[in-house]
């Protein structure tokens, strides 16, 4: 695994974020120090999408960057026959998805799809995930892009969605804040790596509030919503279609 080293130096410029190849070659590493218990969110979710599936139906994983959630699923569902389209804007991480699925006799049942998820017909699912991307949407594409996944999924479908999240009160949402870059700290980034990887996702990653994403999935016509997995400004959503 590289090391995410990306911010490390002073940067003027600081180019605004994006999944580019220099992001992708340092993936997992950025994933494992940047984002608390990803390692468990992601098995868990594996076996989530494994028991929720519907022989027959669709998978679909929006923003699937480099495969991780498809390539536990894979290991997850076991023989199973599924059917997982996983969809990404970035060609460099499709592309090393692409390399990960070559060393799988599952990974036949993956099909890789490079777009914009706000563009991809969605139909026939059972499970549909979104980790760490709705974030990354204008706001006023959201609540569109959640109605379309309502739409598509069967009675009986779940969303499962992670975001990181700011609290509507201040001083609750300053701990959060504090605690997460005291993580990073103790995942060995420094103070200005942890400026500067700041300021590039500034109005790129815009987070709301866990209120704003339960109301939003109500508002689509979710019922059935849990909050299965938490840390301070980062949450892990389920939302069950009755």
């Amino acid at each position: 695994m590289n090391k995410d080293k990306i911010y490390a130096e002073p940067r003027d410029p600081i180019s605004p974020f994006e999944f580019n190849r220099e992001v992708v070659e340092v993936f997992d590493d950025m994933l494992v120090r940047s984002v608390p218990l990803y390692r468990e969110s992601i098995h868990r979710q594996a076996q989530i999408v494994a028991s929720k599936y519907q022989p027959g139906t669709r998978i679909y994983d929006l923003g699937c960057s480099n495969g991780n959630l498809g390539l536990a699923l894979c290991r997850e569902i076991g023989e199973r026959e599924f059917e997982l389209v996983a969809v990404d804007s970035s060609a460099p991480m499709l592309e090393t998805y692409a390399q990960r699925l070559t060393a799988i006799d599952a990974g036949k049942q993956v099909q890789l799809i490079e777009n914009d998820i706000r563009r991809v017909p969605l139909e026939n699912a059972s499970v549909v995930i979104i980790n760490l991307t709705l974030q990354f949407l204008p706001l006023a594409d959201r609540a569109r892009l959640l109605s379309d996944i309502y739409r598509a999924l069967t009675p009986g479908g779940v969303l499962l969605l992670t975001e990181k999240i700011v609290h509507e009160q201040q001083l609750l949402n300053d701990l959060q804040q504090g605690f997460y870059y005291r993580f990073k700290a103790e995942n060995g980034y420094s103070e200005m790596e942890i400026s500067q990887k700041r300021e590039a996702l500034e109005n790129v990653l815009v987070p709301e509030t866990l209120e704003a994403h339960r109301k939003r999935l109500q508002d689509c016509g979710f019922t059935s919503i849990d909050v299965w997995l938490k840390w301070f400004n980062f949450a892990s959503l389920l939302a069950l279609k009755d």
